[in-house]
């Protein structure tokens, strides 16, 4: 059975058996997943976790096993240092930022890499400035989890050390990339614009990602450009982040930045653009990212894109009445038969009354003869804003078109 389906099935036995293997590779992923199945109240497994954090002869296993403490939780993690440091009982008092800062110091990488994790725990900035100081350490491992713990306090004071990282090894770049990220402001996000054409695909993705947090529209054609990437992750995190863009950037310089992004997603391929906005649209939590993707819908999909006709049509009974507006707005500038016949199988008693009435009123911008048939059937519609939209849209199609 394997290392997975133990750790699925949460039997700790078989993965502190895992840790005896003659493979370096399997000790390793065991300590991962022990780290991922074993409480504060499984001893034998923090022991065996101790002995490889400790003591294993690889540098790979012995940093998976401080991770694994890390993620097991602060006592387990006081235990190693504990065991690191030789003290015992109410002497290993690891519990203050200042003495996991002490611990920064050592000799041992592999407490300098438990006490940078656990400074990433502790809500507490005052050991912020030591972390800094540890993005310079000499071993890549403490450097790693230095980054990531400066991910956690989002300062800014860590910029400068953080994006030094990224000429680091990969994993470091990695570490470094999500933290600028995770501070989000433009100067943190700046560094990340050369990351789009890197070779590394997980860096192009993160700051894809990440630039979506940006407050000026700097980022919008090096994103577009990412519309282009050959990684489909690459772009469709771009296309999110364009969307978050519209959200943040100042009014003053939203109609430019619109302009702009409806310009570089024109030139995109459709399928590119098209499934995530529809994504944003039909799942996104924030109503300015779905008025977003609504507007800009009506702007680069083709008339033909079912998926996207489909949305918009969904959209009409959205509970932001923004979005609901945009997304006829957007209908009404497709046009075509989808539209029609979509809009058309929305038209029942079992729709909401107002997303009824909206795609009546696009219906009377967009269609034709069968769909003045239709609409005549509705002129005694029990919803008084349906049969308002039914009279005038069939006078507009009577008279031949709005």
């Amino acid at each position: 059975m394997s290392l997975y389906q133990h750790a699925r099935d949460g039997n700790a036995e078989r993965l502190r058996d895992a840790m005896g293997s003659d493979s370096a590779a399997v000790r390793k992923r065991a300590a991962e997943f022990l780290g991922e199945v074993a409480d504060h109240g499984d001893q034998p497994s923090i022991d065996v976790l101790l002995r490889a954090a400790t003591g294993d002869e690889d540098a790979q296993v012995r940093g998976g096993a401080v991770d694994a403490l890390d993620e097991i939780g602060e006592a387990a993690l006081e235990q190693l240092l504990s065991e690191l440091t030789g003290t015992k009982g109410s002497e290993a008092e690891w519990v203050t930022a200042r003495k996991f800062a002490r611990a920064l110091q050592a000799d041992r990488p592999e407490l300098r890499m438990a006490a940078a994790n656990a400074l990433g725990r502790l809500d507490d900035g005052s050991g912020l400035q030591h972390l800094v100081e540890a993005l310079d350490d000499e071993d890549a491992r403490v450097r790693l989890r230095a980054c990531q713990a400066c991910g956690t306090f989002a300062d800014p004071r860590a910029i400068p050390g953080l994006t030094e990282r990224l000429d680091d090894e990969p994993r470091v770049r990695r570490a470094a990339a999500n933290a600028l990220g995770n501070i989000g402001t433009d100067r943190a996000l700046s560094p990340l614009l050369d990351l789009l054409d890197d070779a590394d695909e997980s860096l192009r993705r993160i700051a894809a990602g990440a630039l979506g947090k940006a407050n000026n529209p700097e980022p919008v054609e090096p994103l577009a450009r990412a519309l282009g990437d050959e990684s489909a992750v690459v772009r469709n995190a771009a296309v999110y982040s364009i969307i978050e863009l519209l959200s943040n950037v100042p009014t003053q310089q939203s109609h430019a930045v619109r302009d702009r992004v409806v310009s570089e997603l024109k030139q995109a391929d459709d399928e590119t653009v098209v499934e995530p906005l529809v994504e944003i649209l039909t799942d996104g939590q924030q109503s300015r990212q779905r008025r977003n993707a609504a507007w800009i819908l009506g702007r680069v999909a083709e008339r033909e894109s079912t998926v996207a006709v489909e949305a918009l049509a969904d959209a009409l009974a959205d509970d932001d009445a923004q979005t609901a507006q945009f997304a006829a707005t957007s209908l009404k500038s497709l046009g075509g038969p989808i539209v029609e016949d979509r809009l058309l199988d929305r038209l029942g008693t079992e729709h909401p009354e107002d997303a009824r009435a909206k795609a009546v009123f696009v219906l009377g911008q967009v269609g034709g003869q069968e769909t003045l048939n239709r609409l005549e059937e509705f002129t005694d519609d029990e919803s008084p804003a349906v049969r308002k939209r039914v009279f005038s849209a069939v006078s507009k199609l009577r008279a031949g078109g709005p």
